[in-house]
């Protein structure tokens, strides 16, 4: 892969062998986002789950202090009074069947997280297919299938990201944006990482967190110590 001149000045300053603390991972991280535009602070966690079995399997979600820096389009299927309800709490854009064909055959997918009260799970089943392999599927555990819109909403407004292992066992979340201050960072960081190593499925043996590392969106990647995060 080639890789541009700001990316190879950037990596010049992060020693690859090195295990960093999480300040020193996170100043280096802000340090070589170097794109014209204000790039995302990543966490790649590296697990030793293996997701083909259930009971090790990871997901979950999380309302970081400060946010992720994203403006989140909400999208939730509900009628009536939850309906009013999800418009009142400030959702983007409310439905029921009538959103279906539009998504199905019109290919619309101009949000970033879906809200649906349980009665309505039927209607949203049959967009599985769109909306599984995006990650955009509600799920109780994600808080993403609930009677309380205003609460998720509010939740998903406030910068709650939600976390899941990936067919690699690697979970990926966005913890900011480069412009955030680095205490922000180390906030959200500290908040997530509370929640992955509480997430810790009880049949997993050995070791959980394999690897951990912080990344902007164009930039290289800073890896953390893990001994020094369980």
């Amino acid at each position: 892969m080639k890789r541009g001149k700001k990316y190879k000045e950037a990596a010049k300053a992060i020693d690859r062998a090195t295990l960093y603390d999480v300040d020193e991972a996170i100043a280096l991280a802000k340090k070589s986002a170097v794109a014209k535009f204000d790039e995302t602070i990543e966490v790649h966690i590296r697990t030793g789950c293996d997701g083909r079995h259930a009971d090790q399997q990871i997901r979950g979600a999380v309302v970081l202090p400060h946010g992720t820096g994203k403006t989140v389009r909400v999208l939730v299927f509900a009628k009536n009074a939850k309906a009013d309800e999800a418009t009142a709490a400030g959702a983007d854009f409310v439905g029921a069947e009538e959103l279906v064909p539009k998504i199905q055959k019109e290919g619309w997918l101009d949000f970033d997280v879906v809200v649906a009260t349980p009665d309505m799970m039927g209607v949203v089943g049959r967009l599985g297919r769109i909306l599984g392999p995006k990650g955009l599927m509600p799920n109780p555990k994600a808080g993403t299938v609930t009677m309380d819109v205003t609460k998720a909403i509010n939740d998903i407004k406030a910068g709650k990201i939600e976390y899941r292992l990936d067919k690699t066992n690697i979970i990926h979340v966005p913890i900011g944006k480069a412009s955030f201050t680095e205490e922000q960072l180390t906030d959200n960081f500290q908040t997530l990482m509370e929640a992955i190593i509480k997430a810790r499925p009880s049949a997993l043996k050995g070791q959980f967190l394999k690897s951990v590392t912080i990344t902007p969106t164009m930039g290289p990647g800073v890896k953390l110590n893990t001994a020094k995060l369980v």
